[in-house]
């Protein structure tokens, strides 16, 4: 692959920059630790957190507090091309990063910015979001049973978190709480919790069919003693994030047109013959619509204030722009199967193990139904004027 050229897409060199540092840095230390990962479900720990002393992580935090200060689209040029080198770690970076860091730079006080940002700037911290729920993905805000009780000085945190990306590995969690359960998704509440914490524990680690050696688990708080201080935002205020994928689609793109020029069938590359070269065909442009949609919604909402993010025109298009994405990466990954043919069926293919990734990118964060219903709830909306 010849790394994109950003400057196209209208985005100056310092985003070419780092994506071109990160791209690099992945191909030479993290592409090799794939198979491994996906064989034995194993997380590189200590490649992951050397990342800091490269810079690949806290990039949006101040500098004041160890980061880049950057803001989140270079740190997702960062997990786009980390993703094209190794998908699964990339995964765990933007759960660390983005899902967890990134909420604690927008709306973590100075105290807790102090004592936990830097942390993850250097790589001694792995954080986690702890958001679904084994009764509540989707609906993850409506149907959270969750519930921290204040005593005093604490929140008394009772409840389970499920599928929860760096949950088994995680040093430090955001995790949402009802407060309020009577205001639903109106009495959330947001609380950083350290796996240190009495009563806190991993039930399982789960053993999923693809992005492997990035864990997922399942989360118990059994009266977990929060302190008042580790709440973040205000009570009730909790419930005010697809370039991973894009890199994943890219790279098995680039994998099939290598496959077609060196596998012979008649005594011709297979890439010679039109069908074989409309599929080809059919993933580039599925490649470029993702990366195309992604990179504009992604500069859209790149300076969104905060609470804008949840209605309106960009929320429709940010679902929009995952909806494409999932379904065709999805698209990309079966042609890329196909045109490896039998070697394609094979588990120890990177090609498979790209395609068993995939399915995910149609679930996580909201299945391609949900996002099908924000689109044309939003499309309904501005027709009926409101």
């Amino acid at each position: 692959m010849s790394i994109p050229n950003l400057q196209d897409f209208g985005f100056d060199t310092d985003y070419q920059a780092v994506y071109d540092m990160a791209y690099r840095y992945a191909r030479e230390q993290l592409y090799a630790l794939s198979p491994r990962m996906d064989r034995e479900d194993w997380f590189p720990e200590a490649e992951f957190r050397a990342m800091g002393r490269e810079g690949l992580l806290g990039v949006t935090v101040p500098v004041e507090f160890g980061g880049a200060g950057l803001n989140v689209l270079a740190q997702c040029f960062i997990c786009e091309a980390v993703s094209y080198w190794n998908h699964s770690l990339a995964a765990s970076l933007l759960a660390s990063d983005n899902l967890c860091l990134d909420n604690l730079v927008r709306n973590a006080n100075a105290d807790q910015q102090r004592r936990y940002l830097p942390r993850f700037c250097t790589g001694q911290t792995i954080g986690a979001l702890g958001m679904t729920e084994p009764g509540a993905g989707s609906d993850a805000l409506g149907s959270m049973a969750t519930v921290a009780r204040r005593d005093g000085d604490h929140y008394v945190l009772n409840g389970r978190k499920l599928f929860i990306t760096n949950g088994p590995v995680a040093d430090v969690l955001l995790v949402y709480a009802k407060t309020a359960p009577e205001k639903k998704q109106h009495g959330i509440s947001a609380f950083i919790v350290e796996k240190t914490l009495p009563g806190f524990r991993v039930a399982q680690k789960l053993d999923k069919m693809g992005w492997r050696g990035s864990p997922t688990g399942e989360l118990v708080f059994d009266n977990v003693r929060v302190p008042a201080e580790n709440r973040v935002g205000d009570e009730n205020a909790g419930a005010g994030i697809m370039m991973g994928g894009l890199g994943l689609a890219q790279r098995a793109l680039d994998l099939a047109v290598e496959y077609a020029t060196m596998r012979k069938q008649f005594g011709r590359p297979i890439g010679d013959f039109q069908l074989v070269q409309g599929m080809l065909a059919d993933m580039y442009t599925d490649v470029a619509t993702i990366r195309a949609l992604t990179y504009q919604v992604g500069r859209e909402v790149m300076n969104l204030a905060p609470g804008e993010g949840g209605r309106g025109a960009v929320h429709k298009r940010s679902a929009a722009a995952v909806l494409h994405a999932g379904r065709a990466c999805m698209r990309v990954l079966d042609l890329a199967v196909q045109v490896h043919g039998g070697m394609g069926f094979m588990n120890e293919t990177e090609v498979n193990r790209l395609y068993r990734s995939g399915k995910v990118l149609e679930i996580g964060a909201g299945t391609t139904q949900v996002r099908q219903f924000i689109v044309a709830a939003e499309l309904l909306r501005e027709a009926a004027g409101s």
